[in-house]
């Protein structure tokens, strides 16, 4: 898939700049923070799926946000199947937009296999190469065991898009590398894309590091934290902004969708690019 490079990527989306929105799905089953039924999980991941389409986003990515603290590695078969269920229904709801999906923390197999069994089209993983440490613990790189995972289940479609020098980690130990090292390292190990972003969740990553690994990589390079209305036009250049917080009441993660915010957001961002305006409308 890799050597597919950055066209096979971007050739999903209808703008250069693709905006990929969150969909934070509610605590599931078995985690602490774990309160509604199952069904209405479902029925509020796809209303935001759903209201992201009708917008004008170019993608969704679902991820398992809500499940603090999360796991190292590796989640039970509980939040797979959740996750496979929640999946399968946003699928269902919203069947001409690219969907990816994340499963905390970096439990990369279980959200490849996930993608696979619903039809979507790419999962972010965590530490792909090199090793750091993270909230949970000691990430190692799992390269070699996601691809051959993928390779062994038939998902050579589903893109592996891989975060380098992520936020929420200490990178201490890689620190004599410079980022544009990494993301060479990540394509050299067939990563699909290389995702970049600020220190922590709703932080903004650094413009020129994005503009440096665009010029030394082949593949697809996307900002993974931090894009809002104000500081868009930053980012242009890379291939995809994945957007969470920015989108939500009060420009925080956990909050719900607010429509005005997207709206507002994807107005700015067609003006910046020539794109259709937005297919929904404000409602007050």
């Amino acid at each position: 898939m890799a050597l597919a490079g950055r066209a096979a990527f971007t050739s999903l989306f209808s703008r250069r700049s693709a905006v990929i929105a969150m969909v934070h799905v509610q605590a599931l089953p078995g985690t602490p923070q774990h309160c509604l039924p199952l069904d209405r999980i479902v029925e509020r991941a796809c209303a935001e799926a759903e209201l992201y389409q009708q917008c004008g986003v170019d993608g969704i990515l679902v991820e398992n946000m809500h499940d603090l603290p999360y796991m190292r590695g590796k989640v039970g078969p509980e939040i797979v199947a959740s996750m496979t269920r929640v999946c399968s229904e946003i699928k269902h709801a919203v069947k001409d937009i690219p969907m990816g999906i994340q499963i905390l923390a970096g439990a990369n197999v279980e959200a490849l296999a996930v993608a696979h069994a619903c039809g979507a089209h790419f999962v972010r993983a965590e530490g792909f190469v090199f090793s750091h440490v993270a909230d949970e613990g000691w990430m190692d790189s799992c390269a070699g065991e996601l691809l051959r995972y993928r390779r062994s289940i038939g998902a050579e479609t589903v893109f592996v898009l891989t975060d380098i020098q992520k936020k929420h980690c200490s990178h201490a130990v890689t620190a004599d590398l410079d980022v544009c090292e990494v993301a060479k390292a990540a394509q050299f190990f067939l990563s699909d894309g290389i995702i970049l972003t600020g220190q922590a969740t709703g932080s903004p990553a650094d413009a020129l590091e994005i503009a440096k690994v665009k010029r030394v990589v082949t593949i697809p390079v996307m900002v993974g934290s931090g894009v809002t209305e104000q500081n868009v036009e930053d980012y242009l250049g890379a291939d995809a902004m994945i957007i969470g917080s920015h989108f939500k009441a009060q420009g925080s993660w956990c909050n719900g969708i607010e429509r005005n915010r997207v709206v507002s957001f994807m107005e700015r961002i067609n003006t910046l690019g020539g794109n259709a305006p937005p297919k929904c409308g404000v409602t007050s």
